[in-house]
């Protein structure tokens, strides 16, 4: 082994440790089943916004954004534009109405704030809601340790299976420890790990790339289509298409069970008004150094380039990006560093997914549904071994080493998207929506993402034959079908679930509470922001 493996190894043990040491001082603060899912609800603005971007953001961001950017160039900046628009409505607009409401409810998890705004009573909402949570965390969560396996033998060799499988051990250890307090303190290292890389890499990549114009230059010399912001196809249907499901991923922040508990946590309304802004600089800088750095690859696998004798393999996988730049241009400690950065964003996402799904499980479905007198030990052990299960459940899947982790994870963040925010949304703005309203939403949003997923486009007519006519279905775009197809799938089950609640509630009683709840909810937020 050589020396340099062995000086990442060492930075990548101790950044391993530290999580150990958060895992273990976190479990000293887990005193019943509120602590271990929410904190006791008294955290600060720091904490909360980092554990919402560091949670929101992932390996998708270090090895699926930057990926990205080396394979469509400035058009992934559509991206981070949706995800800037997402999260400053959801921080400006959204945090100060449910904090209101969900600690007028005493909420705990994300659905029993749904439940107790719908005066659901039947418990099928609390059923399908955990159902979903299932299905797709599970997946999101098999990306995150798949990206663990790509990240290891990426920067270090090891082959993918056990970098699974070591991923998988730490994240379980400091999550089943110390809960969701483990979880949201690793979170704030984490993220500062993630901006400091995500601004030095880029930097350092157009340093090599012979600065900016170069960079540039080589980029327009490989592909001409890197430069454009409607991408291959132009400014035309197939280009707008591309871009508007690009913006879409904006609509993932706008009521996602894993970000918006973080907003039931914090201990005052006025800690989420100066968290916004700390979490809309962090997309803006982390989001746009990634697309950056993608797009320097380019300029660095030309002819001449550091990276040239790896072009062969990064076109064959642009995830891989990142490991490459890390390993070629930076010091041997500070690619260790860069290491710690990458599995910062897969562990900060993965631990945050289980923490919700546990409570999915144990307090959404055994406690409020099966056992009410269940005692709060009891809870609490059983919240550490439902965790440590679904653990080992998300990495079967994540031992296929083909998974590209950007559509991987689009597909879960659709799922969850798709199914919660529309209702979320309403549940926050109209004293209408109704408990059938909220059922059939989440049903459509379920149905639609599973259907569009699976159904060839040979099933949809008249989609295939405007794939055909745009030759979207070439061989030479296999990646373009790929996104029109999630396209399809966000835009379609969202306003598709969102029509559906509003109609059904239309059609429906309204509970009756849901009138004095919403006004004194908009009391609230309006004197909150009046005294600034």
């Amino acid at each position: 082994m050589s020396g340099g493996i062995l000086i990442k190894m060492l930075v990548i043990v101790c950044y391993f440790a530290g999580l150990f040491f958060i895992g273990v001082l976190a479990s000293r603060k887990i005193k019943d089943m509120e602590d271990f899912f929410v904190g006791g609800k008294k955290l600060n603005f720091w904490l909360v916004s980092f554990s919402s971007r560091a949670t929101g953001e992932s390996g998708w961001l270090l090895l699926g954004l930057t990926g990205m950017g080396f394979a469509v160039g400035i058009q992934a900046l559509w991206i981070v534009l949706g995800e800037v628009i997402g999260v400053t409505i959801c921080w400006v607009f959204m945090t100060q109405r449910f904090k209101s409401l969900s600690d007028r409810y005493d909420s705990v998890t994300v659905t029993d704030y749904l439940v107790d705004r719908v005066k659901d009573t039947s418990h099928i909402l609390r059923v399908l809601a955990t159902l979903v949570l299932v299905i797709f965390i599970t997946s999101y969560v098999s990306a995150q340790f798949a990206a663990c396996g790509k990240a290891f033998k990426g920067f270090l060799g090891i082959p993918h299976m056990w970098g699974v499988v070591i991923g998988m051990v730490i994240v379980a250890f400091y999550t089943v420890a110390g809960g969701f307090v483990a979880v949201v303190w690793s979170d704030l290292v984490q993220g500062l790990l993630m901006l400091f890389g995500l601004i030095m890499v880029p930097i350092v990549g157009i340093y090599y790339a012979g600065g900016w114009e170069p960079m540039i230059a080589k980029a327009h010399a490989a592909n001409p289509a890197l430069l454009s912001i409607w991408g291959s196809h132009g400014f035309g249907w197939a280009g707008i298409l591309t871009t508007a499901g690009f913006l879409a991923v904006g609509f993932g922040y706008l009521g996602s069970p894993q970000l918006f508990v973080r907003f039931m946590a914090v201990k005052d309304r006025q800690e989420l008004n100066k968290g916004a802004l700390v979490a809309v600089a962090f997309t803006i800088l982390a989001d746009t150094g990634a697309v950056l750095a993608g797009m320097t690859g380019h300029a660095l696998i030309a002819p001449g380039g550091p990276l040239a004798k790896h072009s062969l393999f990064l076109l064959k996988d642009s995830e891989q990006i990142l490991p490459l730049l890390a390993n070629n241009l930076f010091p041997v400690l500070i690619a260790g560093f860069l290491i710690a950065v990458v599995l910062a964003a897969i562990m900060s996402t993965a631990d945050s997914l289980l923490v919700l799904v546990s409570s999915a499980v144990v307090r959404d479905t055994v406690q409020k549904i099966f056992r009410p007198d269940m005692d709060a030990e009891t809870l609490t052990k059983m919240s550490r071994w439902v965790t440590f299960a679904l653990c080992l459940l998300a990495l079967v899947p994540a031992l296929n080493g083909n998974a590209v982790i950007f559509w991987f994870v689009l597909f879960a963040w659709t799922g969850i998207t798709t199914c919660f925010c529309p209702i979320l949304i309403l549940s926050l703005f109209w004293k209408g929506l109704t408990r059938w309203g909220s059922i059939a939403g989440m049903l459509t949003g379920l149905f639609l993402t599973i259907f569009w997923k699976l159904a060839p486009l040979s099933w949809l007519p008249s989609l295939s034959n405007w794939a055909q006519s745009t030759k979207v279905l070439t061989a030479q775009a296999a990646e373009k079908a790929k996104l029109h197809a999630v396209i399809d799938h966000m835009i379609v089950a969202f306003f598709g679930a969102l029509f559906m609640a509003i109609v059904v509630s239309l059609l429906t009683k309204a509970p009756e509470e849901a009138k004095a709840d919403m006004k004194a909810t908009q009391a609230e937020v309006v004197d909150l922001w009046s005294s600034k």
